[in-house]
């Protein structure tokens, strides 16, 4: 077991009454980490006697050590497509010693009769992690220069828990409408039975729209959070690509599919990005340099990886770093030495051709084997256009049907248009539009990223929830195909304790904790992404039905997130109105 596991295997169960079935069971869970910076100056003592809780906008990232400035509301509403996923949070309180709180769903009851089960629902407590501050952004960064605190993020698989006293403990629930589901109003409630009070009810009303969006797995919008296989292994202590290790990459990588990945991350050799994460990638093929300066290739993991992504749904697309590596060292493995060989190989030089050239003539051969040569990309991160130009010089002469991927720092898209198959511009450097059409013309990918030196918007454990969402909005808005971020699960030492790392802001690392626990900021780039799709869906249905008025206003409303300076008083109003027309739109058309 892990050392951040704790133990809380005491079961706890307390009888209301004879006739009452409920019982409070506090779950296995992890230790929270101390809080560094809490605050003195709250009037806990203020607090009324007893839990306190109320619904609450996911919009809100709690602070454990503040008092919720809240009205109390006891119902919620929500508008959702028949399969979607909609999203709510709770919040709870208390001045008082520990409350043992359960969470109950009931089954959504419409109307007419017609019944959802309470299994689309899941509530989960939210854990607080190590946050810290953007400050300059990108840069090495030693902890006690950055101001520190707790961030409310991590969703634990949990749906009981101890609530401390003096603390803020919020509640995410997630409802997944099934994509068969009978439009109309639904009822249902979230209890909360605490040991020793009164249970709290929350009135939840889901409104069905009759309206389909399409599995995760079949949406159009472009993806790429890139997979880190190794951090798994380290963290859960297995050896990489055993059984135990595929079995914990399995709900992982799963819940990553669901979500509309479209790319699967190779790592062609070892380090492709340096030292930059805690967990260095190592080679998913082997190379060996035999006796008689010949070479030989195992891609036994290679194929077991891309095939076992491929199964979980990812299958657009391989992306293989890289041919430009930080740093442009390579690793082989010298069979005359009988030891591992690192060497500096720069693009356009003897040596860099004498190891690419065999390299390319059978991962070639292999690949059209495998019937995955035409969905490979050679992929680079924000490589200089002097050794991109050199790369592409050999990479055209000895397989030119792979192109590339390539996240673009540089602006340099122009000097290389009809090879970047795949191409994602930093966030706030636009691409001309008669670029976009073209390349959309050509079957092309045209994605744009955020990174380190994004203040705003971002997924940093200490970012505002709604950026996520808007994330998604910026996308269409912007015309782009789709989103990429460096690190989907790329975890920090101890990633349920401490989101910081030795560089970059707090987060930027990961998006989802070990365990397959989801985050705020997974589920609202989720949204986000959803609400993107429900735009193009939108606009082919109203143009179909010649409902141009109607598109009009809807491209209008759409426009308006195509911004890269955070607005005065957020983005959350705008997102919110955003939805709502999509909404109005799908019941006009119904």
């Amino acid at each position: 077991m892990n050392k951040l596991i704790l133990g809380l295997l005491l079961v706890i169960v307390f009888n209301v009454s004879c006739e009452q079935k409920n019982k409070i069971v506090i779950a296995q869970t992890f230790e929270e980490p101390i809080d560094p910076s809490p605050n003195k100056d709250e009037n806990w003592e203020g607090v009324p006697k007893g839990l306190q809780a109320t619904v609450t906008s996911t919009n809100i990232r709690f602070v454990k050590s503040v008092i919720p400035k809240l009205e109390k509301q006891t119902t919620w509403t929500g508008n959702a497509w028949k399969g979607e996923r909609i999203s709510s949070q709770l919040v709870l309180w208390s001045n008082d010693s520990i409350n043992h709180v359960s969470t109950e769903i009931s089954d959504f009851k419409s109307n007419s009769g017609h019944l959802l089960p309470s299994s689309i629902a899941k509530a989960r407590f939210v854990k607080y992690v190590i946050t810290d501050e953007f400050a300059e952004g990108c840069g090495y960064r030693k902890p006690e220069d950055f101001s520190s605190s707790l961030a409310a993020d991590a969703l634990d698989e949990v749906s009981s828990y101890a609530v401390k006293a003096q603390e803020t403990r919020p509640i995410w629930i997630t409802i997944d409408v099934p994509s068969d589901a009978v439009s109309g109003t639904y009822k249902s409630t979230v209890t909360l039975d605490i040991k020793g009070q009164d249970s709290k009810t929350f009135e939840f009303t889901l409104n069905v729209i009759d309206k389909v969006l399409p599995e995760g797995t079949d949406w159009k919008f472009h993806l790429d959070l890139w997979q880190n296989p190794f951090a798994v292994a380290r963290f859960h202590k297995v050896e990489v690509w055993s059984v135990e290790h595929w079995e914990l990459l399995r709900p992982i990588m799963k819940r990553l599919a669901d979500a509309g990945q479209k790319v699967i991350t190779v790592s062609l050799n070892k380090r492709p990005w340096g030292g930059q994460t805690f967990d260095q990638f190592e080679t998913m093929v082997k190379w060996k340099k035999k006796i008689d300066g010949t070479w030989e290739y195992d891609f036994d993991i290679f194929d077991k990886w891309v095939q076992f992504m491929m199964d979980l749904g990812v299958k657009k697309q391989i992306s293989c770093y890289s041919m430009v590596p930080w740093g442009n060292e390579f690793y082989y493995f010298d069979e005359k030495e009988n030891k591992e060989i690192k060497i500096k190989a720069a693009p356009g030089t003897k040596e860099y051709e004498a190891l690419w050239i065999p390299f390319l003539t059978e991962f070639k051969k292999h690949l059209t084997k495998k019937g995955w040569n035409n969905i490979t990309r050679i992929a680079m991160d924000e490589r200089g256009p002097e050794e991109m130009k050199a790369m592409l010089d050999l990479l055209n002469q000895y397989a030119p049907e792979f192109g590339v991927s390539f996240a673009d720092n540089h602006k340099s898209y122009k000097l290389y248009p009809d090879v970047l198959k795949d191409m994602s511009v930093a966030f706030g450097h636009p691409v001309d539009q008669e670029d976009l059409e073209k390349r959309r013309a050509n079957e092309y990918i045209s994605t744009h990223y955020v990174c380190c030196s994004d203040g705003f918007p971002n997924t940093f454990t200490f970012s505002p929830p709604a950026e996520g969402v808007f994330i998604g909005w910026y996308t269409i808005a912007a015309d782009f195909d789709g989103f990429l971020r460096w690190a989907y699960n790329s975890w920090v030492e101890n990633p349920l304790q401490d989101s910081r790392f030795s560089a970059w802001p707090a987060g930027d690392t990961y998006l989802v904790y070990p365990d397959n626990r989801t985050s705020i900021r997974f589920e609202t780039l989720r949204d986000g992404i959803e609400d993107a799709e429900k735009i193009r869906i939108l606009r082919e249905d109203l143009k179909s039905k010649n409902m141009l008025e109607d598109l009009d206003y809807l491209n209008k409303v759409v426009a308006q997130f195509n911004i890269t300076a955070k607005p005065e008083g957020g983005v959350e109003a705008m997102i919110e109105n955003g939805k709502n027309v999509l909404n109005i739109l799908a019941k006009k058309i119904e």
